[in-house]
């Protein structure tokens, strides 16, 4: 494990520590409805993009303990083609039970163990944010171009905007992403109702909630599709 990936594990078993065991529970309704706005947006952004249903093999890059695999399957993902990394042995256990046929494994990003041209879509979702020093974030972006196959796309779901509350979290822009993966085509959408005004504001109102994150002003995540050429 290199000294960064060191520090994010530290960094989620802070999390895991201080917060509710169901912070992220989708029987919270914020929850439940910050689920659904990023799975309704990705579909529209792989749509738009001739990717779907999903057909080839697919990795997800800090997998943790596979809440998107329903997500991925949903989309017609085949289990058995999916593959996922995490830092965690715990979560990925987790992960495990999620898609027992799926190829899953304990490792750092920068060092992906597979080999080159393996996935035709390559996931991520906060984990780029999650890593501060710009060397060990643009390792794992070359890793993710080296195992993705010839015309493959890598999808990313990430913070837009930094939190002044989270010093832990550093923010993913469009321009990040193009200085990341030179030469990709890019296209974003942006996703996900701001969580503090979410938690506030479904409980009391869902469909005023459903208009303000289609306006978009509010949304704090940013959600990219990367073809290679």
């Amino acid at each position: 494990m290199t000294p960064e990936a060191d520090r994010i594990r530290a960094e989620y078993q802070r999390r895991e520590r201080e917060l509710p065991r169901d912070f992220y529970a989708l029987h919270r309704e914020s929850m439940l409805f910050a689920h659904h706005g990023r799975e309704r947006v990705l579909r529209e952004a792989l749509e738009a993009a001739g990717r779907l249903p999903l057909t080839g093999s697919l990795l997800e890059v800090g997998c943790g303990a596979g809440e998107w695999f329903a997500t991925f399957e949903r989309f017609g993902q085949n289990p058995a083609r999916l593959a996922g990394l995490d830092l965690d042995e715990g979560r990925l256990t987790q992960a495990r039970g999620r898609a027992p046929q799926a190829d899953l494994r304990v490792g750092d990003a920068t060092q992906l163990p597979w080999p080159d041209a393996s996935f035709d879509v390559v996931f991520q979702s906060t984990v780029l944010s999650s890593i501060l020093d710009e060397g060990a974030r643009m390792a794992v972006a070359q890793q993710m171009q080296r195992v993705l196959t010839p015309g493959g796309v890598i999808v990313s779901y990430d913070f837009a905007w930094n939190n002044p509350a989270n010093r832990a979290v550093k923010r993913v822009t469009a321009g990040d992403l193009k200085r990341l993966f030179p030469g990709f085509v890019l296209r974003t959408r942006r996703a996900t109702l701001a969580p503090p005004l979410a938690r506030r504001l479904v409980p009391l109102s869902w469909a005023v909630s459903g208009v303000l994150e289609s306006v978009g002003l509010l949304n704090t995540h940013l959600v990219a599709l990367l073809t290679r050429p």
